[in-house]
């Protein structure tokens, strides 16, 4: 009886050495993913991680969200070294700067950590592939189309950005130019461009400096999350609705309730959780022998096929106007 008892607590104390054995395995070869965005504290990115995490969660990997607290063109670089010296797996990043972020996303990618960026793009030689939100090469062109019919096409505007060096809002920009150019606009007026850093504050104090420099002024377009809310506040407590519109890029939460209290009537954006659900997904391909490349298509869960163009970009998704009457229909 005594042998008996003593072959169980070996059996026993066998089946606990192998159950630690089996965990720590497991969590070795658990994938660990790293989102970086432009700035901490901007709920557009919260949205994007939001993606991140859900599809983190359908395969199985864990997600860490860090970033600086502030969007300059180097602020990211120290969190990038960071996590590739904690040998993370992936590194998704929504780059504050094309080029200055590049030499330290190839010292990732040489270590043979996988790169995707997401709403802004590096250097295309610092990254596999690149998860575009919308067809960027429409934003421009789309955010004037909307501005121009809420004011009929008639007077002074002007444009609220972030950072001088965001590479997503300068092509944005840029386009915005080339649609004015055209006939249907000769009675549109750009009179300036303004910076806000996308920083509430500074955002705020860039739209009251709009308004008291034009009085004149007709309309401002805000590409960007933080701009269009700190504007929306500002024109909101300046009492500046009922004779300046705006629009831009915003997230419905956010600005609900510019909407339903008439300060704005029209904004767009898209889904920016798709972008970090895709990106993730990705991830999972690469680490999986899948190489991107033009025309190659990859299964991104829930959100189906996604094919790449050229320079392995690919469109997550769509571009939608919200107004009062479908605002609430959106929670993000």
């Amino acid at each position: 009886m005594r042998r008996v008892h003593e072959r169980m607590e070996r059996m026993l104390a066998l089946a606990a050495v192998m159950l630690v054995a089996i965990t720590a395995l497991a969590a070795a070869q658990e994938a660990r993913v790293a989102f970086i965005p432009k700035n901490l504290g901007n709920p557009f990115f919260d949205a994007v991680y939001s993606g991140v995490e859900q599809a983190a969660e359908e395969l199985g990997y864990s997600s860490v969200y860090i970033g600086p607290p502030a969007a300059d063109p180097t602020s990211q670089i120290p969190f990038i070294q960071q996590q590739v010296a904690q040998q993370v797996d992936a590194i998704i990043i929504s780059a504050n700067d094309v080029n200055t972020v590049a030499p330290a996303l190839r010292a990732a990618m040489n270590r043979g950590i996988v790169v995707i960026t997401v709403d802004a793009d590096a250097a295309a030689d610092a990254r596999q592939a690149y998860i575009q939100p919308v067809d960027f090469s429409t934003i421009g062109q789309e955010q004037v189309k909307l501005l121009a019919r809420l004011i009929d096409y008639e007077g002074e505007i002007a444009i609220l950005s972030a950072t001088t060096t965001a590479p997503n809002q300068n092509f944005w920009i840029e386009g915005m130019g080339q649609e004015l150019a055209k006939p249907e606009y000769a009675r549109m007026q750009l009179v300036r461009i303004a910076y806000g850093d996308d920083e509430p504050q500074k955002s705020y104090r860039e739209t009251e400096a709009l308004l008291a420099a034009y009085p004149n002024l007709r309309g401002i377009i805000s590409p960007t999350t933080v701009g269009i809310a700190a504007a929306a506040q500002a024109l909101e407590t300046n009492n500046a609705a009922d004779r300046v519109q705006l629009t831009g890029l915003g997230l419905p939460n956010q600005m609900r309730r510019y909407i339903k209290n008439g300060t704005v009537t029209a904004f767009q954006l898209w889904d920016p959780s798709e972008m970090g659900y895709a990106a993730v997904y990705l991830v999972d391909a690469i680490r999986h022998g899948f190489e991107p490349a033009p025309g190659k298509t990859y299964s991104a869960g829930k959100l189906g096929e996604r094919t790449f163009l050229e320079n392995n970009v690919v469109i997550a998704g769509s571009l939608t106007t919200f107004t009062a009457e479908n605002i609430d229909n959106y929670d993000f």
